[in-house]
């Protein structure tokens, strides 16, 4: 496939959908994904190096030949190491993803895009639609073209909705170039070649699912950015936010579920339920900073809500700490994201003690005066698993105060913890905003505690009950809505997918050239895009000209009918009242015909008379695409007969008002005259050319 550099995004003659972000603008998101790919270049050519050194050593008789190699082997380990090490170091970056007002958020974690190699299928499209279809590749030039456009730029797509669509389209393109172009049983030597998206190592495979995949990796770590992005100070934002991660999470469970033996580490199982997992996390201390966005006032009743919030969050960061430290992952992901996990749950259980202790004690935390003990008893149980403990509620102040102080020292614990974790990593002690923020709320946690301290208590304090994880808006993924962007088949003039893909053969298309006869063309046809013959009569023009019945007619007269619908077919035809030319193709693998015709086929009687007749039109199953589509219609007539059965075929005549009539039926194109015994009178007779008009009119398909 041809890559058309579309870098500089402000070209006026390009469509707005076929644009992605510009790769060259100096923003630091920008300067991250060209450092990326260069590393992944680099990291490439450091792994074929030390494959073609591994080989070499393996092969090699000579000792000393052996021992060089090693020695080189040794430096391209040590070269991969850094080069991966850099690249870990690019992925533990979230500040460059963050919004300006980050500084007064704690920073979230997203993804960077997965990388890929231009892709290079010109010549193996354009073969396959000369060899499959049989078609003049010439003609499809513009899309191959327009294809070649729209990869080039999903590779750096704008991050924001209509980045998104813009993915979508290509992802959703992707259905109906996988149908067209790559069979089940041979490779067109087209390889999809993505980098994995934390580690650089490149993956190199040939099925369209691989593609498929990547796609919607990007997507999903595109909605990581997106959400990362918001200003989660304006309550517009935190919901935005909430979305974006609600998405991803979605996209990378859809992409676990469907999509199995991935050859990159990022799609595999663990990695993918583990980012799901932390996407949701996400969400919910999004919807925790929504609901502490005004600030919290401290009564107990909101007290007791935060603090519940908050628990759910640690409660959901603890569980993505734990799905971090699988063996199949822990080596894989950076350090710096198990470290600022670890760090969010340690901090957010911290503040659930926090607002706990609020709750329990009071604003102040010294004054038993005037507090409200009876909400207190009244929210206690809902604040604890009261059921699987044998947890009171304290019946006066000094009990309050105990448990207020047990809730407060554990507050400060954690955030002790949690800036000592901090402190441990070389990626988290750069982001000053996650420190300040876990100092801050270690100052309040002290104020509280000293406030609330009296050296002349001697007594113990007990253990800080857990507090019970209840939340009010809980963190779901959402699916990619695929249908979101409506696409075009860009190979639509090769005709109608269901028929013309590439696991249908057919024959070549062949042209014949029909000379009506007395008796009509002969055939019948059924359905619409492509219209098949349903029937042919032998004996008659069509048969005579290689017409067989199973042929899909793509072309009348010069003009191409593939996608053309039943009647404008058969307008096409009777238009041309002496002679038609037809490009027909036959099918070799399947049999399209309806079962109705295949049962006339098995019982198909005589050859009839050459008179037309119009015959009753209904309903049936196409058997193309599914669709109720009329059938059959202009049949030859057959002599009249004084029957019950004849008289309810002639619907939409005026023939079948009068029996007489029927009996009276003349031939068409000169015959030889009438077939009945009786002679119809004169005001009832109805003219050859009328008759042919009405049956047109009355019946889409036909005998010709």
């Amino acid at each position: 496939m041809e890559i058309i550099d579309t870098r500089v995004g402000d070209q006026e003659n390009d469509p707005p959908r076929r644009k992605g972000c510009d790769p060259l603008n100096q923003t630091m998101r920008s300067k991250m994904q060209n450092r990326r790919q260069r590393l992944n270049q680099q990291i490439n050519k450091e792994m074929r190096m030390r494959v073609g050194a591994e080989n070499l050593f393996k092969a090699a008789s000579n000792r000393k030949l052996k021992e060089q190699v090693a020695l080189e082997l040794s430096f391209v380990n040590s070269n991969l190491q850094l080069l991966k090490e850099e690249l870990a170091e690019i992925n533990s970056d979230v500040e460059a993803y963050q919004n300006d007002s980050y500084m007064r958020s704690i920073p979230l974690i997203p993804l960077g895009l997965k990388e890929t190699k231009k892709l290079d299928a010109r010549v193996a499209f354009t073969d396959y639609i000369l060899e499959h279809y049989s078609a003049d590749a010439d003609k499809y030039e513009n899309e191959i073209k327009e294809l070649a456009e729209l990869r080039q730029s999903i590779r750096t797509p704008k991050r924001n909705e209509e980045g998104i669509e813009l993915l979508l389209e290509y992802y959703n393109q992707l259905y109906f170039i996988e149908n067209r172009f790559f069979p089940p049983d041979r490779n067109l030597g087209v390889y999809f070649h993505w980098y994995d998206a934390l580690t650089g190592v490149p993956s190199l495979q040939k099925s369209v699912a691989f593609e498929k995949g990547s796609i919607l990796f990007n997507i999903s770590a595109l909605f990581t950015q997106m959400g990362a992005k918001q200003d989660r100070t304006m309550g517009d934002g935190v919901s935005k936010a909430i979305e974006c991660f609600e998405s991803a999470a979605g996209a990378f469970k859809y992409l676990g579920e469907n999509f199995s033996h991935a050859p990159s580490m990022d799609m595999s199982g663990p990695v993918l339920a583990m980012l799901g997992g932390l996407m949701l996390a996400q969400v919910q201390e999004c919807i925790f900073e929504k609901l502490v966005l005004d600030g919290v006032e401290e009564t107990i009743e909101s007290c007791v809500r935060v603090a519940k919030e908050a628990s759910v969050v640690s409660d959901m960061y603890t569980k993505v700490h734990k799905m971090m430290m699988q063996e199949t992952v822990k080596d894989y992901i950076p350090y710096s994201w198990i470290s600022m996990v670890l760090v969010k749950s340690q901090h957010f259980k911290a503040r659930a003690h926090h607002y706990a202790a609020i709750a329990i004690v009071g604003p102040s935390m010294n004054q038993e005066k005037d507090y409200d003990s009876e909400t207190l008893l009244r929210l206690f149980p809902s604040m604890y698993n009261t059921e699987k403990s044998d947890l009171q509620p304290p019946q006066n102040w000094e009990e309050r105060m105990r448990l207020g102080k047990a809730h407060i020292r554990q507050a400060l614990m954690l955030h002790e913890e949690a800036l000592r974790v901090h402190d441990l990593s070389k990626q988290l002690r750069k982001i000053d905003t996650l420190k300040e923020v876990l100092k801050k709320f270690h100052s309040k946690s002290m104020h509280r505690y000293q406030s609330l301290d009296n050296e002349d208590d001697f007594f113990e304090l007990p253990d800080a009950p857990v507090i019970l994880s209840k939340t009010t808006q809980i963190a779901k993924p959402h699916v990619p809505d695929f249908t979101r962007v409506q696409v075009k088949d860009i190979f639509h003039n090769l005709g109608p997918l269901a028929i013309f893909n590439s696991r249908n053969q057919w024959t070549a298309p062949r042209i014949v050239e029909i000379v009506r006869g007395m008796g009509g063309y002969g055939f019948t046809v059924r359905g619409d895009s492509p219209v098949i013959v349903a029937q042919v009569d032998q004996g008659y023009a069509a048969a005579a000209s290689g017409v067989k019945e199973g042929d899909f007619i793509i072309g009348v007269n010069d003009n191409d009918v593939k996608w053309a619908k039943h009647e404008e077919v058969v307008k096409s035809i009777l238009a041309s009242p002496h002679r038609i030319k037809l490009e027909l193709v036959s099918p070799l693998d399947k049999d399209f015909l309806h079962p109705q015709d295949i049962r006339r086929k098995d019982t198909k009687s005589p050859k009839g008379s050459s008179e037309l007749s119009p015959t009753s039109s209904h309903q049936s199953q196409s058997p193309v695409n599914g669709s109720m589509t009329s059938d059959s219609s202009l049949e030859r007539q057959q002599p009249p007969r004084k029957t019950h059965k004849d008289s309810q075929g002639l619907k939409g005549s005026n023939a079948s008002k009068n029996s007489k009539a029927k009996e009276s039926i003349t031939s068409t194109d000169g015959g030889k005259g009438s077939t009945g015994k009786k002679k119809s009178k004169k005001p009832e007779k109805t003219s050859t050319e009328e008759r042919k008009r009405k049956a047109v009119q009355n019946s889409p398909a036909g005998l010709y």
